[in-house]
């Protein structure tokens, strides 16, 4: 019998599952305490949960040592998500979660999808090799953010990503996943193992950009995990910072093209401002009619501490905004 490739990421998450609990066990110093794993891919939590069986405790936790971790809605006084579906501000350095509303509730990331392209191409590329577009590039639903690609255009990959992160570009998300796994369907089975390595167990792809598919999901908690892999990337850190960027690449027949592109992120463009003492670094926009509007900031308070900060399906793109920055007044609070 053939085993389909969604048959082998199952088969993988059980072996990485499996591996997980017993270096757990291993860890944990209980002597001959049992512990069982009460976890499953399909748990409503994200990362690993522990469950003291013998003592009856079946309140599973988040078991992430270095992470945030969190397990209900946390509220902040004055803070208002009401307009969208999930949100979450957490506090990298300190690993303290300071706000949460339905972060494990399974929504379409639409374009913050392009964050865990980023990660694999980080992670499995490398920055000076060179892409070129198949005829997949134009191969996208109507209205589908590009930056005009054409069949047998080439850029290496550090372009691909700066248009990719910078401006949403879908087109540069296939020539990337193309270039580095051979299709696009294989470069998804890769985006599912490193989500599964960062605990984002209630995240699955289908694709590199985002557009939407009843398949293509993520949660809010997930986002924080994936965005926080990502930033550990100089490079990454480097791109999203961007508001602008001009590069020169090259077609089928080796003449020079010309492209600028500017950042989709309105506290980059100034077209939206951040709360007194906190600066954005930089994030990734989303929007598609199923996803609606969503938005990923890095940013920092006057310490220099790091914040990642998430809003998922927001009704428009001023309400996208306003509750990203009252979500990021919370910081001094």
């Amino acid at each position: 019998m053939k085993i389909t490739n969604r048959q082998k990421m199952q088969i993988k998450r059980s072996v990485s599952v499996l591996c997980s609990c017993m270096m757990l066990f291993l860890l944990t110093g209980c002597g001959q305490s049992r512990y069982d794993m009460a976890y499953t891919v399909n748990s409503d939590v994200s990362s690993l949960r522990l469950v003291n069986i013998e003592e009856k405790n079946l309140n599973a936790e988040p078991f992430a040592s270095d992470l945030c971790v969190v397990s209900s809605d946390i509220s902040i006084p004055g803070i208002d998500t009401s307009k969208a579906d999930g949100a979450g501000l957490f506090d990298v350095n300190g690993r303290n979660t300071l706000y949460a509303k339905n972060v494990y509730e399974k929504l379409y990331p639409a374009s913050l999808t392009k964050i865990m392209t980023a990660l694999v191409a980080l992670k499995y590329g490398s920055m000076d090799t060179t892409l070129t577009a198949s005829a997949n590039v134009r191969n996208l639903e109507s209205g589908a953010q590009t930056c005009g690609l054409k069949e047998g255009d080439q850029m290496t990959l550090d372009q691909a990503l700066h248009v990719l992160l910078i401006n949403s570009a879908n087109d540069a998300a296939i020539m990337i996943a193309e270039g580095i796994a051979g299709s696009v369907e294989a470069f998804a089975d890769m985006m599912n193992q490193e989500a599964l390595e960062v605990g984002a167990t209630n995240s699955h792809f289908v694709n590199p950009h985002g557009l939407s598919d009843n398949d293509h999901y993520t949660t809010v908690y997930d986002m924080y995990l994936i965005t926080n892999a990502a930033i550990q990337y100089d490079r990454f850190n480097e791109i999203i910072h961007m508001k602008e960027y001009q590069t020169v690449y090259y077609d089928k027949s080796g003449n020079a093209k010309d492209l600028s592109v500017n950042s989709t992120n309105y506290y980059l463009q100034g077209n939206a401002d951040a709360p007194s003492g906190i600066t954005v670094l930089g994030g990734k926009t989303g929007t598609t009619n199923a996803a609606g509007h969503c938005l990923v900031l890095v940013s920092r308070d006057t310490s220099g501490n790091p914040y990642i900060s998430v809003i998922m399906r927001a009704e428009s793109r001023e309400d996208l905004y306003d509750e990203m920055s009252s979500l990021l007044s919370g910081i001094n609070k």
